[in-house]
């Protein structure tokens, strides 16, 4: 039996995250667990850092060359980690996107999973105690690397626990799981212990950031249980299991969403159906008068999409998106200013959930 973990940036704020992450990893081994596959985000901000520096440089980098460029930030953490981990004598390994066995198409920027051969994974794991993994990073048919998209190393220690056979997988991050609300925004938020693949999945896609809806998909597909879990200064939080059953009624803040305007609203039609085919949730609306998108989530990949068609859009804007999601009921709210955003969020909730007091549902 092989232990899958997960570890996302917010766990790798400075480099003593990375003892931390090492310590509880050799905690679970003294506990008795025999061989662990670590799946390790960029640090914090690094991500950003990088695609800055390749515009800065080129501001029409290639999208192979962008896509190179960000996955440096998960290879650093990894190295970070398997050094950390050795450190405390423990017998470790890594591998990059180009040694996982993840193959995927080379739609560079948000790729998709083609195929999977576990056998070096296997082989580092037969050698050693624990493989560090680098998140959201595969190569395409070409050899070339290739980025899963943003949020996507949930995704990775997904497929890994399928690659391995292995019926769950552990996400840590700084929540302690999925909540009915942005507990950062919404002090009533209520911790939900037991949540269905679909329901996460569109939350994810209207803007909760606890999982990728990538990842929740992959997993309800390969029959993969997500625990999500929070490391803190007093041990592990368990918060949220993702299986097959469980629904919820809940409020999203998508806060970096993308309005695009088109000229007329077949030119409208026609980046919609685009954006459908590659998975990507948009929603009609008007902007300026005219026929336009919100896309909440995949908004890089969503961009050069519509860059790529070689029409361009009227105009660009960002905004922020509340939603609240109540069984097959949807209501959308775009709000430009942030306080009122948040503000229509917590409004929304009350209604859902009077007096929640920060219970578990």
């Amino acid at each position: 039996m092989v232990t899958i973990l997960k570890f996302g940036g917010s766990n790798f704020l400075d480099l003593e995250g990375y003892g931390r992450v090492a310590r509880h990893i050799e905690q679970r081994l003294a506990a008795g667990e025999n061989k662990i596959v670590v799946v390790v985000s960029a640090m914090k901000g690094e991500t950003d850092s990088l695609k800055a520096q390749i515009l800065e440089v080129n501001k029409e980098a290639s999208p192979s060359n962008l896509d190179a460029a960000l996955a440096i930030g998960e290879m650093k953490s990894v190295c970070l980690l398997e050094a950390a981990v050795s450190r405390l004598g423990i017998s470790v390994t890594s591998l990059n996107g180009y040694s996982l066995g993840i193959r995927t198409n080379s739609d560079f920027g948000r790729a998709t999973v083609e195929s999977v051969d576990p056998r070096r994974l296997r082989s580092a794991l037969q050698e050693h105690d624990v493989v560090i993994a680098a998140g959201a990073q595969a190569i395409d048919q070409s050899d070339r690397v290739t980025f899963l998209g943003r949020n996507t190393s949930d995704l990775t220690a997904v497929v890994i626990a399928s690659m391995l056979e292995e019926h769950a997988c552990e996400i840590y991050s700084d929540v302690r799981g999925v909540f009915t609300g942005d507990p950062n925004l919404i002090a009533e938020a209520q911790l939900i212990p037991e949540i269905g693949y679909r329901t996460i999945a569109k939350m994810s896609r209207y803007g909760a950031k606890v999982l990728h809806h990538g990842a929740v998909e992959y997993a309800e597909k390969h029959a993969v249980a997500i625990i999500c879990k929070s490391l803190t200064n007093d041990g592990v939080v368990t918060g949220t299991t993702v299986a097959g059953h469980g629904n919820a009624r809940s409020v999203t803040v998508a806060r970096d969403a993308v309005v695009i305007s088109f000229a007329s609203v077949a030119e409208r039609d026609n980046r919609r159906a685009l954006l459908d085919r590659n998975g990507i949730t948009t929603v009609d609306v008007e902007q300026n008068d005219r026929p336009g998108l919100c896309v909440m989530s995949d908004t890089d990949f969503a961009m050069r999409l519509v860059e790529g068609t070689g029409i361009p859009p009227i105009s660009i804007g960002s905004t922020m998106v509340v939603t609240a999601l109540d069984a097959s009921v949807r209501r959308i709210h775009l709000i430009g200013d942030y306080e009122r955003a948040v503000s229509l969020a917590r409004q929304l909730h009350e209604t859902m959930y009077p007096r929640a007091g920060g219970r578990t549902i």
